[in-house]
């Protein structure tokens, strides 16, 4: 009887062992999935927070250089016309680089989640 007290022993320490193991495991998993959301919120809120600023920015540089360049051509829808148009130019050239853009941001990103 002591060889199969002795199996029994190791069986039960070895299932002891991986129901220890699969605890930890969903521990450290959960703990890697806050870390993920928390990483993505922190970046959407700074994202949301630092756009929102430099859109206001953008929207008054744009206007008062339309307002200048309105004085100095001597007429104000002229002015805006010629910001819109820049503004466009600045949007393709955006849209054309797009790729590239997904590149970085895609690398960025997979670096933190895969960390």
């Amino acid at each position: 009887m002591g060889v199969f007290n002795a199996i029994n022993n190791a069986t039960d320490k070895a299932v002891s062992s991986s129901e220890t193991y699969i605890k930890t495991t969903q521990e450290y998993y959960k703990l890697k999935a806050f870390q993920q959301v928390s990483l993505s919120f922190s970046y959407l809120s700074k994202i949301v927070i630092i756009g929102g600023l430099m859109f206001l920015g953008l929207v008054f540089l744009t206007v008062s250089g339309a307002i200048w360049l309105g004085t100095i051509l001597g007429s104000t829808p002229l002015a805006c016309l010629l910001m819109a148009g820049l503004l466009f130019i600045l949007a393709f050239a955006a849209y054309q680089l797009r790729s590239k853009l997904d590149r970085k941001i895609i690398q960025k990103i997979s670096s933190k989640f895969f960390d």
